[in-house]
């Protein structure tokens, strides 16, 4: 299968690790294995292949997330990334119509182009605080369509479709008999009201809902996602699994129950990061109207418009190699004129003061 560049992962496989200040991170500074709550019986677990599809006691943990799911509707694998594309796999095939919202994780279009669909971008906009304009879904959709990709919350805007848009989404969807991918890995990180949206998968027989461990629950590392549909789509997602992933580690599946299980403590403690980080982000742009963007609503990235002639990379690459510091050009996200800036950074006031000093040279 021939398949696009993957350019948000090239560009970060590229640039991230020489930064000084990283800026092009979406993860709220990852937990240590001392940070879990584990029993010194891990150290007796002998080490084979585990519950195949994940354990129970995961399986478990995840269905408390939902509102009226069963284990029997989860599958656990490879990260969220793993995740998309079991689900793509099992559901795409040469010549079937997919609609996925811009900007997104590339995988949500590429991935089904190489699969041989016709895909159809349906782009946010900043006017529309980077929600999705139903009327233009309407005119997109017809009954040929297979599946509609969403990325809620959304990266990189930090959009998050409210409920009651997700269920007009679901009319448009069921009206058309289309399914609803939802990459959910934000969902659980709304920075106002109740921190998780409804899941797709909670609201429509053909929702299918993707999740993981590395944005909300601050543990990339672990490479643990799941999927969340009716029992039907689970078993396909299950034999192309054979294929792609037999299991996750024994350990990971471990370390994301025991997570899972303390989860209210992880919030408090990363959303405790995110209000202070935001706050920063906010006293610069009142003290920077060079750049602008719709504040996010959710999620640890946001899209910025910066005031300036270049390219979203050659700016990139200007200023990483002036200041040291990493941004993710908005050409990776198919929107050039941005760049995308993960605010969760450790050390986010002295790289935004970086980004000023290099904004005032450039004028």
């Amino acid at each position: 299968m021939k398949i696009a560049e993957f350019k948000i992962e090239e560009w970060m496989n590229k640039y991230s690790a020489s930064a000084k200040y990283d800026l092009t991170t979406t993860c709220i500074s990852p937990l240590c294995i001392n940070d879990l709550n584990y029993s010194k019986d891990i150290f007796n677990i002998k080490l084979g292949y585990g519950d195949i599809e994940g354990s129970l006691r995961l399986k478990t943990a995840i269905k408390s997330l939902y509102e009226n799911q069963s284990t029997d509707n989860i599958t656990i694998t490879h990260g969220a990334i793993g995740a998309n594309q079991l689900v793509f796999l099992s559901i795409l095939g040469q010549g079937d119509e997919v609609i996925s919202i811009v900007p997104t994780y590339q995988q949500h279009y590429s991935i089904p182009e190489a699969l041989g669909c016709e895909v159809k971008l349906y782009f946010l906009k900043e006017e529309n605080q980077w929600l999705p304009d139903l009327e233009e879904l309407k005119k997109l959709i017809n009954k040929k369509t297979k599946l509609i990709c969403l990325n809620n919350p959304n990266n990189p805007t930090g959009a998050v479709i409210p409920d009651w848009m997700l269920e007009e989404i679901v009319k448009i969807a069921e009206n058309n008999n289309a399914w609803i991918l939802s990459d959910e890995v934000y969902r659980g990180l709304n920075l106002d009201g109740n921190p998780y949206s409804k899941s797709i998968a909670d609201m429509y027989e053909k929702g299918i809902s993707v999740g993981s461990m590395s944005k909300t629950y601050s543990l990339p590392g672990l490479r643990v996602g799941w999927v969340v549909a009716k029992p039907e789509l689970i078993k396909e997602v299950n034999h192309q699994r054979q294929y792609n992933t037999i299991s996750i580690s024994l350990l990971d599946d471990y370390f994301a129950a025991a997570a899972l299980e303390n989860k209210e403590r992880i919030a408090n403690r990363n959303f405790s990061i995110l209000h202070k980080n935001l706050d920063i982000l906010k006293n610069w742009l009142d003290k920077n109207p060079q750049f602008n963007c719709v504040l996010p609503s959710g999620g640890t990235t946001v899209l910025l418009r910066y005031n300036s002639n270049l390219s979203s990379v050659d700016y990139c690459k200007n200023l990483q190699k002036t200041t040291g510091v990493a941004l993710l050009p908005g050409k990776t996200f198919e929107m050039e004129g941005y760049v995308r800036l993960g605010f969760c950074a450790e050390n986010l006031q002295t790289a935004l003061d970086k980004i000023s000093e290099h904004q005032e040279i450039c004028s």
